[in-house]
């Protein structure tokens, strides 16, 4: 596998999410040039529009330009993407942060957060007999990995309604993908969390939302960028660069010049209506609920996941753990200075 071409095994269950290389790029900025040999990076994601600004640094040359060769590879669940990080199948993870809280506090390892993204841009979904929040009480809350990221968003969302875990239940179906798949096909499942473009195709198929994250729950920092702590204190040059790239991804993807094309490809390569494609771009671009301005981490959005997690997840007495044992924003800044402030 290689930065032009997703391997078909890996996204085989998705509809294969394919990313096609371009020989050209757009000259953002003007770094040292590329070393001429590349360094290999696997990252791997879940498949969506938040990926956008990864598509766009692979096709427009932006992570070549950094000296990279970066490979996507598509997981199925968060917890095939937890594992595969702790045993070294890929040096970088692009989810959910609050998969990588998970992975220091209840399987032990060390990993470090570098980057931000989004806020998640999540909504809370349900069937069309469903008006409000209350009448979840007695029915399936269909989610990815029960303890982490989006599952807690629902949970606690459900909690501030008086709703107590006790008073649903939890049904394991895997990413968003699979989740909207699980909603239209099985009326049972009341609710999930959605982001685009999976919200539009939610829309579309009668589905309703009943209120997004940022609404419900305040600040959250959604994706976002982690790694192995040792793997990131050794190879920091190659971490500077990668989040250089994908800046200018961020950059390139937001830039109003560029909506078209950028549409365009989400259309081809999350393999969507033009019509979807065009409103998952609007979403993304939203000030608010949209791609973050160059991928800037969101402290007090990670305070409210730590919060959560703790509250939800932690044993009672359990100190509110600091956030600095997650976060190292070193890299990125070095990157930021590189590429000049947006």
């Amino acid at each position: 596998m290689t930065s032009t071409g997703l391997s078909r095994r890996h996204f085989a269950a998705a509809g294969a999410l394919l990313v096609t290389g371009c020989a050209s790029h757009v000259p953002l900025t003007s770094p040292p040039p590329p070393p001429a040999r590349l360094a290999k990076l696997r990252v791997k994601l879940f498949p969506g529009s938040q990926n956008l600004p990864l598509l766009a640094a692979v096709q427009k040359g932006l992570f070549k330009k950094h000296g990279l060769d970066v490979d996507l590879l598509f997981t199925q669940n968060s917890v095939e993407l937890r594992d595969g990080l702790a045993r070294g199948d890929f040096e970088i993870a692009h989810s959910a942060v609050d998969n990588a809280a998970a992975m220091k506090d209840v399987a032990g390892h060390d990993v470090v957060i570098f980057l931000g993204g989004d806020n998640s841009m999540n909504e809370l979904f349900v069937q069309a007999d469903i008006t409000n929040i209350q009448q979840l009480r007695g029915r399936i809350l269909a989610v990815d990995a029960p303890n982490t990221a989006y599952a807690l968003q629902a949970k606690k969302i459900l909690l501030q309604a008086g709703i107590k875990p006790n008073e649903y239940q939890l049904k394991q179906v895997g990413g968003t993908f699979q989740r909207v798949k699980a909603m239209i096909e099985d009326k049972s499942n009341a609710a999930t969390m959605l982001n685009p473009p999976f919200t539009v195709q939610a829309r579309a198929a009668g589905l309703h939302s009943l209120g997004r994250v940022s609404d419900l729950l305040g600040p959250y920092q959604g994706t976002g960028a982690f790694a192995m702590r040792a793997w990131a204190a050794a190879n920091g040059p190659l971490l500077e660069r990668y989040c250089a790239g994908y800046i200018e991804g961020v950059r390139w993807a937001t830039t109003p010049a560029n909506r078209q094309e950028a549409t365009e490809m989400l259309a081809k390569e999350l393999k969507l209506a033009p019509a979807v494609a065009a409103q998952t771009y609007s979403a993304l671009i939203d000030p608010v609920n949209g791609l973050v301005r160059d991928a800037r981490f969101d402290t007090k959005g990670f305070d409210n996941v730590l919060k959560m997690r703790h509250q939800l997840e932690a044993k009672p007495g359990a100190p509110v753990p600091d956030p600095a044992r997650y976060v190292d924003l070193r890299w990125y800044n070095a990157a930021l200075g590189q590429v000049g402030r947006g």
